[in-house]
């Protein structure tokens, strides 16, 4: 009896050398959102484009880079280097938020100091599948929605926060400015 192959139909034809890909499997880790506060308006006062990386846009891609690499992150969504980066969804499997936590306040005090902006940076532990999203909406379910959530409240109480696993553990000082 002749074996066939994994992806064999049986039904005479060639076996597909390509496989759909099974849903990752989900492993704890930490849901990271951050996004730079009061963009359209800093933009505009500031005179720089949309459709091009920016002081702020074009620091936050690469510290984004940075922290992707060190913590084997994988970005969900929102990495942009043509246009520059405004905001950014990333997990990173196996980690708690508490290890990433001087990572995350390093990012917004480079924010602060070369781009005079803030950003608002949520990590939070939850089930992470690793795997970039096709698009916003995608990025934006399941246990990344309830940190979007938490997101949103902050910016709306000021922004320029990193918030850990429900403690704030850093506040801008170009937040006051």
């Amino acid at each position: 009896m002749k074996k066939r192959a994994a992806n064999d139909s049986g039904k005479g034809e060639e076996p597909s050398l390509t496989r759909t890909a099974a849903p990752a499997a989900l492993v704890e880790g930490t849901i990271i959102i951050i996004d730079i506060d009061k963009m359209e308006d800093i933009v505009r006062e500031r005179g720089w484009s949309e459709y091009k990386p920016n002081p702020a846009t074009g620091l936050l891609t690469g510290l984004i880079m940075e922290f992707a690499s060190k913590w084997r992150a994988i970005v969900v969504y929102g990495l942009d280097e043509e246009r520059g980066t405004e905001e950014a969804v990333l997990e990173v499997p196996l980690t708690t938020p508490k290890e990433l936590a001087n990572d995350l306040v390093m990012i917004e005090e480079e924010l602060c100091r070369y781009a005079d902006v803030t950003a608002t940076i949520v990590a939070i532990s939850a089930p992470v599948g690793s795997r970039p999203a096709r698009g916003r909406r995608e990025a934006y379910t399941g246990f990344r929605r309830e940190v979007k959530r938490i997101l949103e409240s902050l910016k709306r109480k000021g922004g320029g926060v990193v918030y850990v696993d429900g403690e704030l553990v850093y506040s801008s000082p170009c937040r006051r400015r």
